[in-house]
């Protein structure tokens, strides 16, 4: 498969560069896994399409404020935008500079803090923290939220809210699991009136899910990995779910992958574990049976999975139907709910 396959025109304008007044007010395309047509629905009807004994599965990661800004001793300028902490003093990072980047360099990000370059790991920097705080609470304290890069603005104090889902909780992600960002407490209140049950799982996204794919042939494609964890309770549900023919619903891609990644084990283990999944046409789905999701980049990992779970032909034409029907893209966009074909 060539990575020219998952290409399409997606005009500048469609790109959402700020969230909705209200998380529900986006829009939900919705795909019919029989007939292949497409409605045009409110997300606040998403309630209506599910059934009795579905499982709606969340991730519960917490996006942290991943992105510093720093200065070198002799005066040029660093962003550094952490992939993941390691612990209290150490983090891997990647850092935007003007010159390359020697191990020894020093970049001060205020008068109490100061980041030293360790060494380079394949296209990271193992980097240290020089601070009496600890690295969550120098990022609490001095980061940014890391807004993805084709939203083309500074992040502001209304991203810190938005930029994160309602039931985000377990701290570690770099990037938010953006179909979740639509759902309100009152959108949670009609799934316990209608006894629709959810869980969760934690998957915490990396700043790789915005990496271009750069290899012309998809099998030559390393994917970045990620930690996630699938509780005990949550495989539980899901055998129960399945046992009454339920369908688990996969709320985002990071869930898919996690949920996924996770059935394929041998023996399934508790636990936080790493994931470099590649979903790709040709994957056989193990677990996961339905999906929401964002509207995905051109040329991504993230399109190449949906046209792995619901058909490229079918994809192609969602993605047309969305484009002409001008649906916002990406983080802060619309939605598509989608079956398994």
């Amino acid at each position: 498969m060539r990575i020219e396959d998952f290409d399409f025109e997606l005009p500048e304008r469609l790109i959402a560069q700020t969230p909705l007044e209200k998380r529900d007010a986006s829009r939900l395309l919705v795909l019919d896994k029989n007939t292949k047509s497409l409605s045009d629905k409110k997300f606040t009807d998403f309630v209506d399409l599910l059934h009795p004994n579905d499982l709606l599965i969340f991730n519960d990661t917490r996006v942290i404020k991943a992105r510093l800004f720093g200065t070198k001793i002799t005066g040029g300028k660093a962003e550094i935008m952490i992939e993941r902490i390691l612990d209290k003093h150490h983090a891997l990072a990647h850092l935007k500079t003007s010159k390359k980047i020697l191990d020894g360099t020093i970049f001060e990000i205020n008068e109490y803090v100061s980041v030293k370059v360790i060494r380079k790991e394949d296209n990271l920097f193992y980097i240290e923290f020089n601070s009496d705080l600890s690295s969550y609470d120098i990022l609490e304290k001095y980061g940014h939220i890391p807004l993805p890069p084709y939203i083309e603005r500074s992040a502001n104090a209304s991203d810190e809210k938005r930029y994160q889902t309602i039931y985000a909780k377990e701290s570690g992600a770099v990037a938010a699991p953006t179909a979740g960002l639509h759902f309100t407490d009152e959108i949670f209140k009609a799934l316990d009136n209608k006894k629709i049950k959810y869980t969760f799982l934690t998957l915490h996204v990396g700043a790789g899910t915005f990496q271009p794919v750069r290899e012309d042939d998809l099998d030559h494609h390393q994917m970045h990995s990620e930690s996630f964890n699938v509780p005990e309770k949550t495989i539980q549900m899901i055998h129960d779910a399945k046992s009454n023919n339920g369908r688990i619903i996969a709320i985002g891609t990071t869930v898919l992958r996690a949920l996924e990644s996770k059935f394929s084990e041998e023996i399934i283990q508790p636990g936080f574990k790493e994931t470099s999944i590649f979903i790709k046409p040709g994957y056989k789905f193990k677990i996961v049976d339905a999906l929401l999701t964002n509207f995905h980049l051109p040329k991504s990992t993230l399109f190449i999975l949906v046209s792995a779970f619901s058909g490229s032909d079918t994809m192609k034409k969602l993605y047309q139907h969305a484009i002409k029907n001008e649906y916002r893209f990406f983080s802060y966009g619309d939605a598509s709910f989608i079956e398994r074909s």
